[in-house]
């Protein structure tokens, strides 16, 4: 869905391997010198705000329960070897920015709700940006935002399975099973995958020709960018490079 906002505001996009289709990106190297820009969303798992749970658990579970695996060493290698003249990342706020020998890095926090054309989604996201040399460029000279956020309110799609995807956040207790939903959401059916693609800013029918089932297609959707924070960003690179 990145790649989407980037072709949307002119860019070419050539995609590396997908874990959906088998692909590995510790496999992947890419040629110096060919491409201008590098963007990615290394998977947020290992920074986001359930990962203390999994890693508790795994303790106790070693085989029932695996933290995640940190990529955004891989995001660094790659841009390392690809050499461009600037690289995007993006990930959840917890995330540490990425360190790559002879860039320049600044990072800035957005949120889903302070873009044109956002959605209702509450759904925060950290934008690392980095350019050759030593003088860090901050997308915040670029981004356009807008004045006011959207009146309704609802909380972050996330990658859940047909079960998961409620409109509030699942709380979990010591032991790491969900609690019970407040009561004006007991018996409330879970998000429709129509649901995630309205909040995340795609049209309706996204993934209708895909072979995912329903529990896929949320996952897939809800590991995305929302389009209307992609398109912002995309938007202010483009700025940055024209000027």
């Amino acid at each position: 869905m990145l790649d989407m906002a980037f072709e949307h505001h002119g860019f070419t996009v050539v995609r590396g391997p997908d874990l959906l289709w088998g692909g590995d990106v510790k496999c992947f190297h890419a040629p110096a010198g060919l491409f201008d820009g590098v963007i990615g969303g290394p998977p947020c798992k290992a920074f986001s705000s359930l990962r203390h749970i999994v890693a508790h658990n795994h303790s106790k579970y070693p085989d029932k329960y695996l933290p995640a695996e940190n990529l955004i060493p891989e995001f660094e290698r790659i841009v390392a070897e690809a050499q461009p003249a600037w690289f995007l990342m993006e990930n959840v706020p917890a995330a540490p920015q990425p360190e790559v020998p002879g860039y320049a890095i600044s990072s800035i926090k957005l949120n889903n709700r302070w873009v044109p054309g956002a959605t209702a989604q509450n759904r925060n996201r950290r934008f690392s940006f980095g350019v050759k040399g030593s003088v860090a460029v901050s997308l915040n000279r670029f981004i356009r935002l807008s004045l006011f956020e959207p009146i309704e309110f609802e909380y972050a799609v996330t990658a859940a399975s047909s079960r998961g995807g409620h409109a509030v956040p699942i709380r979990l207790n010591s032991g790491g099973k969900p609690k019970r939903l407040p009561k004006s959401r007991e018996g409330a059916p879970p998000r429709s995958v129509s649901d995630y693609e309205i909040l995340q800013g795609l049209p309706q029918g996204f993934l209708s020709e895909s072979p995912f089932t329903v529990a896929g297609k949320k996952q897939v959707i809800g590991n995305g960018v929302p389009l209307p924070l992609g398109l912002a960003v995309a938007d202010a690179i483009k700025a940055y490079l024209s000027e």
